[in-house]
């Protein structure tokens, strides 16, 4: 793992993370499952980072933090968790209020290169307020691209996006979130509310899968 910036961590393409023994994984997902890619306490330690230079950017600002659900929802907890315990032990603050989207762009594990929304609230409260987006991971860039064109039909004041993956794949339109939690390969991760058709989101550690078709496991 190597630090480009303060706000990015790069994972290399050899990086073969951990054996699953190591870990406490659920029976019915070991056959499923190759390595422990990003363990858990990584996980935490990096999105607190996160969270400090969120404060420092926009601390002062009355936000609306915005999840892609499903697959941003632990990373928008813990992520809005450790900005709760800064507003509670810093000299800033940032007031914020929280909405939720619901976005379809994967089958099996593959983009389809066309969002649907197929959930959310009503985002014309968006209008005027500074806005942080939490998604779980970029891949193409694409489905991000589209969800910002999106919201801009509301003006929101501004928009920053964090994400907690951000692949590395030639398949990219080039698109880099404000925050980036991990850089990684080309791989398909799963875990920490990352899925496969719904299945591994309860994990809470990102780990590789075996590969696509129908899971052996379940």
């Amino acid at each position: 793992i190597s630090t480009q910036s303060i706000c990015e961590m790069s994972i290399s393409d050899d990086e073969q993370g951990y054996d699953l023994d190591l870990f406490c994984i659920p029976k019915h997902y070991a056959t499923d499952l190759e390595r422990v890619y990003i363990p858990h306490g990584l996980i935490q330690d990096r999105t607190e980072r996160l969270a400090r230079e969120i404060m420092k950017e926009m601390g002062g600002h009355h936000i609306v933090a915005l999840c892609v659900l499903k697959g941003g929802y632990k990373f928008f907890a813990d992520l809005l968790d450790f900005i709760k315990a800064l507003n509670r032990n810093s000299d800033r603050s940032i007031p914020m209020t929280v909405d939720f989207i619901r976005l379809k762009s994967y089958y099996n594990d593959q983009s389809t290169g066309e969002i649907k929304v197929i959930g959310g609230d009503d985002l014309s409260t968006l209008t005027g307020k500074p806005m942080l987006l939490l998604q779980d991971i970029i891949d193409t860039g694409k489905t991000m691209k589209t969800l910002l064109q999106l919201l801009k039909q509301y003006n929101p004041k501004m928009v920053k996006v964090a994400s907690l993956l951000v692949k590395r794949t030639p398949r990219s339109v080039g698109y880099r979130p404000d925050y980036v939690g991990f850089e990684v390969p080309d791989k398909f991760v799963v875990g920490y509310a990352l899925d496969y058709n719904e299945y591994f989101r309860d994990l809470n550690r990102c780990v590789t899968s075996r590969g696509t078709g129908t899971l052996r496991g379940i």
